[in-house]
């Protein structure tokens, strides 16, 4: 509750950071596999002295310039705009926690984008070997920024036994090591490296299409076929190194992977083997489009056919995100931070003390009045549905909306006052056997606290009507429950899951690719 929330309509601020990282990871991997394709097809092209292929590679260095500088580079601001306001408390943790790898990385991503424009802009008019020195360094310098960007993104999902114990001690720094080096640091870097690799070749294929097959049948069969080559590794190498990660991964975050997989047969599909499904599905389609057209018929491989791959990549790009980021559910740092940003170790003074206690977006003396106003009055009824909201914006809000995605009114049309407490009952205590224990936050406060918020779910879908004085929002005018309130968090995107009413069947967690400051 130290931060204000950011209550994004229809689509939920998950979404937004999924839908901003999604497009940066295609950009910023492809960034760095680019920037191992073309030194490489350079020193193919001088050495076999190919002017054709060198004038095809000097536009592609145009495209590649233009695409990652600009393109990337305004993606990787937006990221960090959109998790500063869904999920500060989250960043914060990452800010602080890495300082120092933060640093490293902004200084070798200002190399990598003056390497870039160097590479560019001196194209045929330095040393030839010169040249190249210039494209390896921007090569190395792009890895290095993946490197580092990697360790913090593995260290929200497996933060390590490490740094736990120093977790919230304000000595976080001396388990800085263990912690950026967490478990699945390496499975986790390889597999990124591959993916980088793959869409070198797959945005290099977006390039060659556009030769004219009539005017040089030869040379577009050659950069065609030389760029599906670029696949070859990822294809080997990837289930490897992806049943590596899912080793190194806690057991609990594997529960709905498995669920899916072992009811698979009876068609019980959570998002998650869904996600993972898509990952494969639109791999294997890319595979079939490269080896068909590029590879056996690359003098018909068009444009529309290069951008369809394109597509298929943005597709399992966007799945694999989502699997990631829902396999850390119900944390934001497993272990440490949950996903509507409350700290695991403020679980039991926040139901203790009260979670609106200690947020300072409400007053003491709305806290005074509310526990002196007269039972049973409308003003009571009113000042209720104000402490609900306040509960439903800071526990809520950061991977529900209420009318459009995973709409809590959706989800509590079906259920009257009863089932709801029953169901904010079991959300709070949150037994071992509960279903949403896998995916959803325990719901912290006070009895009274968790009774508000059921007076504003049961108001919010429209049973009964609002009592006079308040908002359509359920809050009075100028009351504390239209100012901002607690903190919600990434999703991925996606969105971790919150601690609010579910269907009446075990829900799934959905939520959007969340994302990281930096290269993802």
């Amino acid at each position: 509750m130290n931060y204000p929330t950011w209550n994004f309509p229809h689509i939920g601020s998950g979404w937004v950071i999924g839908i901003i990282a999604i497009v940066h990871v295609l950009i910023s991997h492809f960034a760095i596999g680019g920037g191992f394709y073309l030194p490489m097809a350079e020193r193919k092209a001088l050495r076999e002295k190919r002017d054709d292929w060198m004038q095809v590679l000097h536009g592609h260095a145009k495209f590649f310039l233009i695409l990652t500088a600009v393109f990337g580079a305004m993606t990787g601001i937006g990221i960090w705009f959109a998790i500063s306001l869904a999920n500060p408390e989250g960043t914060s943790t990452l800010i602080h926690n890495f300082v120092f790898a933060w640093a490293i990385e902004w200084v070798f991503f200002l190399v990598e984008v003056t390497a870039a424009a160097v590479y560019y802009y001196t194209w045929g008019r330095i040393p030839d070997k010169l040249h190249l020195q210039v494209g390896w360094l921007y090569a190395f310098s792009a890895w290095v920024s993946l490197f580092v960007i990697n360790g913090i993104l593995t260290f929200m999902l497996t933060p390590g036994p490490a740094w736990l114990q120093v977790a919230g001690t304000g000595r976080e720094a001396t388990a800085f090591w263990p912690a950026f080096f967490n478990p699945t640091f390496w499975p986790s870097l390889f597999l990124r490296t591959l993916v980088c690799i793959s869409l070198a070749g797959i945005w290099a294929l977006v390039t060659a299409s556009r030769i004219d097959a009539f005017a040089q049948p030869k040379l577009k069969e050659e950069i065609l076929r030389w760029s599906a080559k670029w696949l070859i590794p990822a294809y080997v190498l990837m289930p490897v190194f992806f049943a590596w990660y899912l080793y190194l991964v806690p057991g609990e975050q594997r529960t709905l992977l498995a669920l899916g997989v072992s009811t698979i047969g009876q068609g019980t599909f959570t998002q998650v083997t869904r996600t993972v499904l898509v990952t494969i599905m639109t791999s294997a389609t890319i595979a079939v489009i490269v080896y068909f057209l590029a590879w056996r018929n690359p003098r018909d491989f068009s444009f529309s056919h290069a951008c369809a791959t394109l597509f298929l990549a943005l597709a399992a790009t966007a799945s694999t995100e989502q699997a990631r980021e829902m396999l850390r559910k119900p944390y934001v740092v497993g272990g440490y931070l949950y996903s509507n940003g409350v700290r695991i170790s403020e679980r039991d003074k926040f139901n203790q003390e009260g979670y609106l206690a200690h947020s300072p977006w409400v007053l003491e003396a709305e806290q005074a009045a509310w526990s002196a106003a007269p039972q049973d009055t409308p003003e009571k009824k009113a000042e209720q549905i104000i402490r609900g909201e306040l509960m439903m914006r800071g526990q809520c809000i950061a991977c529900h909306t209420r009318d459009g995605y995973r709409s809590l009114k959706r989800l509590l049309k079906e259920r009257d006052r009863e089932a709801i407490d029953n169901m904010l009952k079991m959300l709070h205590e949150m037994p071992k056997d509960s279903p949403y224990r896998a995916f959803m936050p325990p719901l912290v406060g006070t009895e009274s606290e968790r009774a508000a918020l059921g007076d504003y779910l049961e108001v919010m879908r429209g049973k009964p009507e609002l009592p006079s004085g308040t908002t359509a929002a359920g809050a009075a005018p100028g009351s504390a429950a239209q100012t901002p309130t607690a903190p919600p968090t990434p999703s991925g995107g996606a969105a971790p899951a919150p601690a609010a009413p579910a269907p009446a069947q075990p829900a799934e967690p959905a939520g959007g690719a969340a994302a990281v400051p930096g290269k993802q």
